[in-house]
């Protein structure tokens, strides 16, 4: 509970590299995208989306992202719901930013009730269409996809889940995509996603050590195209906008894991549009 006595949720990567300025935006589309005409729900991804469903449903929300800034707006429209939010900066590639982020969480709110980890990055994206072998990978762009899927959650999760151990309860929850459900080749205009089967890994593990000390962890797979702002304007979004997924829709699955009776939870959720076949 927080210091006015709302529970605390806690969303790692609350923006979207899609929102109208981010940097898959600016990649993909060269300059920044008008998102006036987009519903509020989907200007900042799932982390906004999940966000604004956590407050809504009377939550305190920890908007945490690499600069403030960057979650003003998401900030502003919580507030304007009548939620209550706060933001802090963490850089998941730095463990002592990650420490200092929880600290000061902590000290300012409380222990989470509730945490969401939904980072991504784009490392391999820009690379060009003779660079889609694993050989032609710089090393840096595999680390950072490390920090990011692998090494990030592990230091989240030693921050938040000694707290919800000892309550007996917490859930803690990854936003992940199809590529953690094997192994798969990385074509052009693709994130190096290979880590992210550590992330699903991890999550299998933090439920066998923890569900016993009611801890409810789950792998969300989020198997499609998010509508965000730079998603909307891709050609696939303009062509098939039938195969775009609604964050508001997929925030809804992350409250309903949270919201589970400890007699019947779920570990893994896998969230594909009605028209395209589930990965494995």
């Amino acid at each position: 509970m927080s210091m006015t006595g709302r529970p605390i949720a806690v969303i790692v990567g609350a923006t979207s590299k899609w929102q109208a300025d981010g940097r898959n935006t600016l990649l993909a589309h060269g300059t920044e995208v008008d998102d006036s005409g987009l519903p509020v729900s989907c200007r900042w991804g799932v982390g906004g989306a999940v966000a604004q469903k956590f407050a809504a449903e009377g939550f305190l929300v920890v908007l945490t992202t690499r600069t403030s800034s960057n979650a003003a707006g998401l900030a502003e429209a919580i507030r304007a719901q009548g939620g209550e939010t706060m933001t802090v900066e963490l850089d998941l590639v730095s463990e002592q930013s990650v420490s200092a982020a929880f600290d000061r969480i902590r000290s300012e709110a409380g222990d989470p009730g509730v945490l969401v980890y939904n980072a991504g990055y784009l490392e391999g994206r820009d690379l060009p269409p003779d660079k889609e072998l694993l050989e032609h990978l710089p090393t840096e762009l595999f680390d950072t996809a490390q920090h990011i899927a692998s090494r990030g959650p592990f230091l989240v999760a030693k921050e938040v889940l000694p707290a919800m151990r000892k309550a007996q309860s917490g859930s803690f929850l990854i936003s992940n995509n199809a590529a953690s459900l094997r192994g798969r080749k990385r074509y052009t205009g693709q994130s190096l996603y290979y880590p992210r089967v550590m992330m699903r890994t991890l999550a299998q593990v933090l439920t066998e050590e923890y569900s016993e000390y009611g801890v409810h962890v789950a792998n969300i797979v989020i198997d499609g195209l998010i509508d965000s702002p730079g998603t909307r304007a891709l050609p696939i979004a303009q062509q098939r906008p039938e195969v775009v997924m609604n964050p508001e829709k997929i925030a809804e699955a992350f409250f309903y894991l949270h919201s589970q009776d400890r007699s019947a939870w779920t570990h893994e959720l896998q969230l594909t549009p009605y028209v395209t076949k589930p990965s494995h």
